[in-house]
């Protein structure tokens, strides 16, 4: 079984809730435009038949399968290697939970690009500026709520208790996200249980090595969480 992820070479990004896994998993994989660059992503985007994905990333299965969206991959793989339930009920649960994170990744985007994608940071610094007080003061707990409650079903430090999920992972490079895009709101918010899932996620025999590794990218400002001190309030 063989795996190619393709995502843009240079941003954690999405691509980085799918490498998460497949690291915590010891999965092996090739981090496709990471070695062949951004135009070679774009040329086998181009090139793929049939339905193909809307945009990256996305994940290829001994070259014949070719499955899109981050929730959707990362259902694909906890199936195929066991860091789901292995029960319907519960999958589909941490699949609900999954497409929440997604959720929130999008919101993320927003705060420092409300009006269009298209546009620099810079022609939207104002509808920035209130995107960002509304999703400090309103959006971040929404949803930080919403994990804090799931993790304390089973007792955590795992949303399935002892044993860590495909949400777990996601739910790390979120918190990692947020501290890294609004350092003085985060300081204010008190959440130990998603705490103690950062922490044992981290301790997971794959993701420590990834995390010490030069292959671990560090947030920067062309990707989805960007700090911009502006848009931070204590």
């Amino acid at each position: 079984m063989s795996y190619q992820l393709w995502y843009w070479p240079n941003i954690p990004g999405r691509g980085e809730f799918v490498r998460l896994a497949l690291e915590a998993a010891e999965v092996e994989y090739e981090d496709m435009a990471r070695e062949k660059g951004a135009e070679a992503l774009i040329e086998d985007l181009q090139g793929r038949s049939g339905i193909k994905p809307l945009a990256p990333p996305y994940l290829v299965i001994d070259d014949d399968l070719c499955v899109g969206q981050t929730a959707n991959i990362l259902a694909v793989l906890a199936d195929r290697h066991d860091f789901g339930a292995g029960e319907l009920d519960t999958d589909l649960q941490l699949i609900q939970l999954q497409l929440d994170v997604t959720d929130i990744v999008a919101e993320v985007h927003n705060v420092h690009h409300p009006l269009a994608g298209s546009l620099y940071y810079n022609d939207q610094m104002d509808a920035a500026y209130e995107a960002a007080q509304h999703f400090r003061d309103e959006r971040i707990p929404h949803f930080l709520n919403h994990f804090e409650s799931a993790l304390e079903e089973n007792g955590g430090p795992y949303m399935l208790g002892d044993n860590w999920a495909h949400v777990d992972t996601s739910l790390f490079q979120l918190m990692e996200g947020l501290d890294y895009m609004f350092p003085k709101r985060m300081r204010q918010l008190d959440y130990p249980r998603l705490e103690l899932c950062r922490q044992a996620v981290m301790e997971i025999d794959g993701i420590e090595a990834y995390l010490a590794s030069d292959r671990r990218l560090p947030f920067n400002q062309d990707g989805i969480f960007r700090h911009y001190p502006e848009l931070d309030s204590e």
